[in-house]
């Protein structure tokens, strides 16, 4: 992240995405394939489909490209990523748990979660919270603007935070 000075001199905290042109793979359509949507291949990653409107029709073909120039600024984006993975967390981290108190004999109890069950119960219950594995979740953010694309680089700042560590391929739909 980073902080772009719009024209009027405020300030907008922006996440740089890096857009490489994607190339187009295969068109479905529903006449033959029962269904609208469009195949797209980036790199070495495995090829990615996008689902269209049933009344929509693209102007796509096979071995188009598609780059940063499809977007502008102004335009709202549906931005989808996997978060930053943070292994086996405890109750504190991943839930937010305060402790145990600090004094009256807490010696190695601080970080503990406490009761986990009830007074006649001999099972845990379902969906109890507990130390586990946290993170590495795929996460859908809605209506991120879009405030400046640079065309010739292939760069674009989106307004606010995506979810993801420095290299994750995010998924990027125009809404």
């Amino acid at each position: 992240m980073t902080e772009y000075f719009s024209e009027d001199g405020t300030v907008v905290p922006v996440t740089v995405l890096s857009v490489p042109p994607v190339l187009v793979t295969r068109i479905f359509e529903k006449e033959k394939d029962g269904y609208n949507s469009v195949q797209v291949s980036f790199g070495k990653k495995k090829q990615k489909e996008f689902r269209l409107k049933p009344a929509d029709k693209t102007d796509l073909k096979k071995g188009d490209s598609i780059d940063a120039s499809v977007f502008t600024p102004g335009d709202l984006l549906q931005v989808s990523s996997i978060s930053k993975s943070k292994g086996f967390q405890g109750v504190v981290k991943r839930h937010g748990f305060h402790g145990g108190p600090r004094s009256h004999g807490q010696k190695h109890s601080e970080r503990e979660p406490g009761s986990i069950g009830g007074g006649l119960r001999t099972h845990v219950p379902k969906g109890m919270r507990m130390g586990g594995r946290m993170g590495g979740d795929r996460i859908t953010q809605k209506n991120l603007k879009v405030i400046f694309v640079d065309k010739d680089n292939n760069v674009m700042l989106v307004k606010g935070a995506v979810a993801g560590r420095r290299g994750t391929l995010v998924e990027v739909i125009a809404r």
